[in-house]
């Protein structure tokens, strides 16, 4: 049974270090290639991003495979997570072979953290190495094909969209060639992920017919939010992260051309996107265990287009998985409990 995540890509595992309470309000994810690594690519978009080895994806330059990618809380300072990701590795010899020795290696983790600063309560309350080795061995410890948390787990524990708390959100399809894509995200943008007029999330309608909310639930909600403004610091640095992942043999060309026309899903569920003051950064990861029709020179597109379906998708599920959050740090309110069902 698929778990419609970005575990359904074969090889691919993702594990969550999440802190609350006591001031925290942040975590840790990452998504953990298989053994022997996948092609890798990024595209930034955001005005204002936090990374990590992202000049190293550049397909002009030499690494070729990656073993992980950590996505973080804690903006700029929780880049240090991924330093506990790259120990992880090295002990297990896996990364750029730049010795003799087996384990003469420097494995390359690219990185990208979304802002969520003093949401807790505690500004110095931010993850560090030991998360990101919290959350590499919890991807490590699952079983091929794991269902992944969602919500207000790892890296969007902090989350949160426009008003609203964001989280972590996942999807996946497999398309008429049998090729699998997914994708996950962590949503915490500046934009807003519902339409103000409606109520229905921006990325639902793209599914079809969203079923309008009720009005007057829909003036409740407006309240609750306005309310919740006027108490919340104006959130001045946030980002929309993904991961997209398949099982398709991409060159690395190829799987950066994924990573930038999966921003367009990114716009459809979020207004607006790519400002100043977001980071929004996508990768991709790439498998390579089934080649793309080699007759077929727009045998890409089809990956392309549902890459930005995905992102869109798993937006809208990491919104309605959220929890609320009300504590020293701000309070939050969810779709969920905004608007029921609809």
């Amino acid at each position: 049974m698929k778990a419609d995540a970005l575990t359904d890509v074969a090889g691919v595992r993702v594990g969550h270090a999440t802190r609350t309470g006591d001031g925290w309000l942040t975590g840790t994810t990452v998504v953990l290639a298989p053994e022997g690594g996948a092609v890798a690519a990024v595209d930034v978009r955001g005005g204002g991003p936090g990374t990590k080895e992202t000049d190293a994806l550049d397909p002009r330059n030499v690494v070729q495979r990656v073993d992980a990618v950590t996505l973080t809380g804690g903006s700029a300072f929780g880049l240090d997570a991924a330093s506990g990701v790259m120990a992880w590795l090295e002990e297990r010899g896996r990364g750029v072979r730049v010795g003799p020795e087996p384990t003469h290696v420097v494995p390359v983790v690219p990185a990208a953290c979304v802002f969520d600063l003093r949401r807790g309560g505690d500004f110095r309350a931010r993850p560090d190495a030991a998360l990101g080795r919290e959350a590499i061995e919890a991807a490590a410890a699952t079983d091929p094909g794991a269902p992944v948390p969602q919500g207000c787990v790892g890296a969007g524990t902090g989350a949160v969209v426009g008003r609203l708390k964001g989280g972590v959100g996942s999807a996946s399809t497999v398309l008429p060639s049998g090729v699998t894509v997914a994708a996950l995200v962590v949503a915490n943008a500046v934009g807003s992920a519902v339409d103000l007029e409606t109520g229905v999330l921006y990325g639902e309608y793209f599914g079809g017919r969203p079923r309008l909310p009720d009005p007057e639930v829909h003036r409740a909600a407006r309240r609750r939010l306005a309310e919740a403004a006027e108490r919340n610091a104006p959130p001045p640095m946030n980002t929309t992260l993904a991961v997209v992942a398949t099982d398709a043999d991409l060159t690395r060309a190829q799987a950066q051309k994924v990573a930038g026309t999966a921003h367009d899903g990114i716009a459809r569920a979020v207004r607006p996107v790519h400002l100043l003051n977001d980071g929004d950064t996508v990768f991709t990861l790439a498998t390579g265990t089934r080649p793309l029709d080699a007759k077929d020179p727009l045998a890409l597109n089809e990956v392309l287009a549902a890459g930005a379906d995905l992102v869109t998708r798993a937006i809208v599920r990491a919104v309605r998985a959220a929890a609320p959050v009300d504590g020293p740090g701000g309070a939050w309110p969810s779709y969920g409990e905004l608007y029921g069902g609809s």
